[in-house]
This record gives C-alpha cells, sequence and structure tokens, in this order.
C-alpha cells in the first residue's frame, strides 16, 4: 500500500512534468524561432488549408505541402535573399567606391568649415558600428548554412503535422488550454487578429515604404536604390523610425552634394509622401484587421532582436501581443472567480 494519498501522488506529478517541462524548454531554446515560425504561418495559412480540405475537398497533404511551397517562394526565400545582399552591401561600407564615404566626406567638410569639427565622422566611427550592428541584427543569416537549414526543416516539418492533424492539433489546444473553453476560443481569435495586424498588416505597410522609397531614390539618381529600400523596407517595422525618418539624412546629404531638386525632391517625397501613405495605409489596416499600437511594435522589437536577430522584427511584437492577450485572459478568468465566490458567498449566507 502506497504511502501517499491521491492528492500527494498528483502534486509528485506535477513537480515532475515542471521540472521535466523546464529541460524540455532549455534544450529546445535554439529551436524558439522553428517553433514559433511554425505557429505563425499556421496562423497566416490555416483559413486557405481550411477551404481547401472542407469546401474543395483536396488531400490534406497536398495541400500541407503546397503551403510549405508557397510560404517558401513567397517568404522564406525572398526575406533570406535581402538579407544576405544587404549584409554583403554592409560588409562593403569600409570599401572607397561605396557611395556613403561620398556622403560621409560631405559632411565632414561641412562640419570642417562650419563647425570647426573637420574629422566628425572619423571620430565617431560610424561605418564600423553600421557593420558590427547590422552582424548583431542579421546573426541567424550570418551563422552556418546547417543552422539554417536545420530551422527551416523543423519549422516545416512542425507545419506539415499542424496542418495534416489540424483537429488533433486544435482540440489538443483547447483541452489543455488552461482556462474555459470559450475563453480558448477567443484567445485564438485574438491571436489570429494579432499575427495577422504584426506579421501580414506590418509587412505589407513595411514593403511598400520600401518599394516607394526606392523608386524616389532612383528618380533623384541615388545609388543603389533597391539595397536602400530594403534597407526602408526592414527600417520600416519600427512606427516611429520608417522611411520619412530615413529621407531626411538622404535629402540633407543631396543638398551638401549641390543637387538641390534631388534633396528637396528626396525630403518632400518621403517625409510628406510616403508618411501620408503610411497612415492611409495603417488606417485600411486599422479597419480590415486590427491595428497593433506603436508601444507595442517598439517594446516588441527590443526584445525580438536581441533573441531572434533579424527575425525579431516580426517576432518580438508578436510574442508581446501573445503575452498581452493572456494576461487580458488571466484577468478575464480572476474576475469571473471573484463573482462567483462572492455568489456562492452571498448563497451560503442567505
Amino acid at each position: 500500500m502506497s504511502i501517499f494519498n491521491y492528492k500527494q501522488r498528483n502534486n509528485i506529478i506535477l513537480i515532475g512534468i515542471i521540472i521535466l517541462g523546464c529541460f524540455l524548454v532549455i534544450a529546445l531554446r535554439g529551436l524558439s524561432s522553428s517553433i514559433l515560425g511554425a505557429i505563425v504561418l499556421y496562423t497566416i495559412f490555416r483559413p486557405m488549408y481550411i477551404h481547401l480540405v472542407d469546401k474543395k475537398n483536396w488531400s490534406k497533404a497536398l495541400v500541407a505541402t503546397l503551403i510549405i511551397v508557397i510560404s517558401l517562394v513567397v517568404i522564406v526565400i525572398p526575406f533570406l535573399s535581402l538579407s544576405i545582399m544587404v549584409i554583403n552591401k554592409v560588409s562593403s561600407l569600409t570599401t572607397a567606391n561605396f557611395p556613403i564615404q561620398k556622403w560621409l566626406a560631405s559632411i565632414d567638410a561641412f562640419a570642417g568649415s562650419h563647425l570647426n569639427q573637420p574629422h566628425f565622422i572619423a571620430n565617431i566611427n560610424i561605418t564600423q558600428k553600421i557593420g558590427s550592428y547590422a552582424a548583431e541584427l542579421f546573426p541567424s543569416i550570418l551563422g552556418s548554412a546547417a543552422d539554417i537549414f536545420l530551422t527551416l526543416l523543423v519549422l516545416y516539418f512542425l507545419l506539415y503535422f499542424m496542418f495534416t492533424q489540424n483537429r488533433e492539433f486544435e482540440a489538443g489546444l483547447i483541452k489543455y488550454a488552461p482556462f474555459r473553453e470559450q475563453h480558448a476560443l477567443k484567445f485564438a481569435e485574438e491571436l489570429r487578429i494579432s499575427t495577422y495586424s504584426n506579421v501580414l498588416g506590418q509587412g505589407i505597410i513595411s514593403l511598400s515604404q520600401g518599394i516607394m522609397f526606392a523608386v524616389g531614390l532612383k528618380i533623384a539618381g541615388v545609388e543603389d536604390p533597391i539595397f536602400w529600400g530594403v534597407i526602408g523596407t526592414f527600417i520600416s517595422f519600427l512606427p516611429v523610425v520608417g522611411v520619412p525618418t530615413l529621407a531626411i539624412p538622404f535629402g540633407v546629404i543631396l543638398l551638401l552634394n549641390e543637387k538641390t531638386w534631388q534633396g528637396v525632391f528626396i525630403l518632400i517625397y518621403g517625409v510628406l509622401f510616403i508618411g501620408y501613405i503610411d497612415q492611409f495605409l495603417r488606417f485600411i489596416i486599422n479597419k480590415r484587421v486590427a491595428n497593433t499600437h506603436p508601444l507595442i511594435t517598439v517594446i516588441g522589437v527590443i526584445i525580438g532582436i536581441p533573441l531572434f536577430g533579424i527575425l525579431g522584427l516580426v517576432f518580438g511584437p508578436v510574442l508581446l501581443s501573445y503575452f498581452l492577450l493572456l494576461v487580458e485572459i488571466y484577468e478575464t478568468n480572476r474576475l469571473a472567480a471573484d463573482r462567483l465566490e462572492r455568489i456562492q458567498t452571498n448563497s451560503e449566507m442567505e
């Protein structure tokens, strides 16, 4: 006969689950990008999967494979290609033929004649700082090809089975969720809206700003407009910064190089026109889906970049939004439990 009663045995099992769970979390921390990426892609492509499988009666395995191919072609491969392009360009910041050297020389000349600081740029080592920051921003891309391959392999392995066994997967989430079923369904809906806002909404805004910025730079005759358009796309994930802020130094540098109409054009086009388009797109996305508060985006990026590198631009705000959703549901459950306790207390008193 056991010396422990049922409740004690259950508590011991719970402690074992927590300890083993902590070991699993530590062991899988290197695959956090894969796990979070699978969740994000599942949330984005779930409506398409449901439509093709339930409405069109397509094979589950076929649709899951199709989604994997589409996400690779539309999202992963372009993102990796653009990131590698940025790294290659940033690595040439210290070479004499890169146009930024001419711009920095113009700023040095202006600072020397007007501010009595002839070596202003040289003193702050801006090129070295940009290079080191880029190296920190793109750790997953600068890593070995084997690491990237493993991350994508695990991501798509998880995504495939999440789709092909979606009913069991979602039923398990509802069953083991630490809140009531209606709250679990609400969390799933809010999670979908939050993912769409952070990933699709912000992605559309950033891509649009990057393309328009590249077009404007091309018109103004700036070298490497596509590269700077890509930089603008990444920067536009920060709502406080964005392309309008990036356009200001470009306009000033063009004016310092005595390219008056080009400098004025970039300032007006970047700050006013692209700034207006940014607000217009945010209004549309807020009306159609939801709009993530700028504070969530900024704080999420600050949290996400040290954890995920460049992917933190997306994963950081998503994680913070998920956390706030859980806090909201916890508060709802707590208030409901307090109301139930008061009702029971009042009934007992009567």
